[in-house]
């Protein structure tokens, strides 16, 4: 299929610098995720999902080539009045961040929410799933033009994660301070997490984008009765196909009330 646009996400960074856990053999061309047309079907499948001339979006090796060849169930329509490039960064950002919060920890009405690194591909997608859920987002990000692209997204609040008190600000956005409920971390910011979040809060291990696997002072777990929630989209295929149908049919119905949207700067 001919691609028309591509998305950028840390984990194709990892492979083109050689360290991600999964490298395909060399020779290999980058990229993952993008949006584009079904230039062709394989005579083999007598019924195809899509046609020649669909608009589809979806992940595959190769993502940043000029012409892909992706299998049926790793593409996706492109939602109606979305343009590629709003598509294109869709197909690992959006079931990640919905799958952290609604599947892994049951984000709900009332509940206070920190997303870290907020500007970002999955940090956009949680922010906006967890408003749509009824949630209020505190959100961080380490310049003032992050956060306020955080907060054009749903973001309620905005904290600079460069200043050392950042935790304390965080807390101080709770009511009666008691602390965040869940806290969605792409980074690596489990550990300093651990002072602004309540008893019973859940945080959720998306990655390592500060590039370091960290350390947790796993007394602070114990003390709060706090839940540390992994969360491995990839796996999913693997150990729970049944989940991928039902949280794609959750992120197409957050598109359909208008409570999600794509972005192409950040995504």
């Amino acid at each position: 299929m001919p691609i028309h646009a591509s998305a950028t996400n840390f984990f194709d960074l990892l492979q083109i610098r050689g360290k991600y856990q999964n490298q395909p053999p060399l020779p290999w061309i980058s990229g993952s995720e993008f949006a584009g047309t079904v230039l062709s079907t394989p005579s083999s499948i007598p019924s195809p999902k899509f046609q020649i001339g669909d608009r589809v979006f979806g992940a595959a090796q190769g993502g940043y080539a000029t012409k892909v060849a992706a299998r049926e169930d790793t593409l996706r329509p492109v939602p109606k009045g979305w343009s590629f490039f709003e598509a294109a960064g869709l197909f690992v950002t959006a079931p990640t961040s919905y799958g952290a919060l609604v599947t892994r920890a049951g984000v709900k009405k009332g509940d206070v929410v920190l997303v870290h690194a907020a500007a970002g591909g999955v940090g956009l997608a949680a922010v906006q799933i967890a408003k749509a859920f009824g949630a209020t987002v505190i959100a961080t990000a380490g310049t003032a033009h992050k956060l306020s692209v955080a907060k054009s997204f749903g973001a309620d609040h905005g904290v600079d994660y460069n200043n050392a008190n950042w935790a304390d600000e965080v807390k101080k956005l709770t009511p009666k301070g008691r602390g965040v409920d869940i806290v969605f971390d792409p980074v690596g910011m489990v550990d300093k997490s651990t002072k602004c979040i309540r008893w019973n809060g859940r945080i959720l291990v998306i990655g390592f984008a500060a590039g370091n696997i960290e350390k947790v002072a796993m007394n602070k777990v114990l003390l709060k009765n706090i839940s540390l929630v992994g969360l491995h989209w990839g796996a999913y295929t693997v150990h729970e196909p049944e989940k991928i149908g039902e949280v794609w049919e959750g992120i197409f119905k957050l598109i359909e009330e208008g409570k999600f949207r794509g972005d192409c700067v950040y995504g």
